[in-house]
């Protein structure tokens, strides 16, 4: 099967259907995505099912039509580009802004974009710490996201000063994410935010426990966060 078909097929499974041009949007991302992995290390997956579902499905189960159609939305961390480009090309209303601290993973992020012909997002090198104290970005999104950067009560640091007062901070968690909620509870309460639901989703042929949690921004986050970078991951707010 080609990628194409096999991102359908897991689509279908999944309750998600794409376009031909989607189609061809995962595909050559995918392979942009395997050809520069063996000059760069951006994923340890790479056979085709698996990239369709762990990475590209996986992203996509954040979505929300009412939610996302028209938003701004940051994802920080965003390492390969996931889950912004997926989200981008599924909802191409979405504005997305790719935030990363490493140069080289950005300019791979940006052969995607010009090779995808995508409009509307962009690509910032600077660490979650630096942005979230950058009146460019500070509290400038309706979203939120990020997958598989830290655990609840460090993302909620580096995430929450980025979203608007109304807006939603969209965590994709493993199978800890229930432990990470009970502890993540204070830096919440610090940042402005409050947990809003964790819902677990089941990835086709896997059910190792993931879940999309959901914190909305109830209130400014105090100036005094985030902290200097490399502080939230040493002196989580726990």
């Amino acid at each position: 099967m080609s990628f194409a078909e096999i991102m359908q097929a897991k689509g279908i499974e999944a309750g998600l259907s794409f376009t031909d041009r989607q189609l061809e949007q995962f595909t050559a991302y995918y392979e942009l995505l395997v050809e520069t992995n063996k000059v760069m290390n951006l994923t340890a997956i790479t056979e085709p099912e698996d990239v369709a579902v762990k990475h590209m499905i996986d992203s996509l189960l954040a979505f929300e039509p009412q939610a996302f159609e028209g938003k701004t939305l940051a994802d920080v961390g965003t390492g390969a580009g996931f889950p912004g480009i997926p989200l981008k090309i599924y909802c191409p209303s979405l504005k997305v802004t790719l935030i990363d601290s490493l140069a080289k993973r950005l300019k791979f992020l940006q052969t995607v974009i010009d090779r995808l012909e995508l409009k509307g997002i962009r690509c910032v090198h600077l660490r979650a710490e630096d942005a979230g104290r950058d009146p460019q970005h500070r509290e400038k999104y309706a979203l939120v996201t990020a997958r598989a950067v830290a655990r609840l009560s460090v993302l909620a640091e580096y995430c929450l000063p980025l979203v608007k007062v109304g807006g939603s901070f969209i965590a994709l968690k493993g199978s800890k994410y229930q432990e990470e909620i009970a502890v993540g509870g204070k830096a919440l309460s610090i940042l402005g935010g409050k947990l809003v639901s964790a819902e677990a989703v089941k990835l086709p042929g896997l059910d190792d426990g993931r879940a999309i949690v959901k914190i909305a921004k109830i209130k400014t986050t105090p100036k005094a966060y985030p902290r200097k970078a490399g502080l939230p991951d040493k002196q989580p707010l726990e």
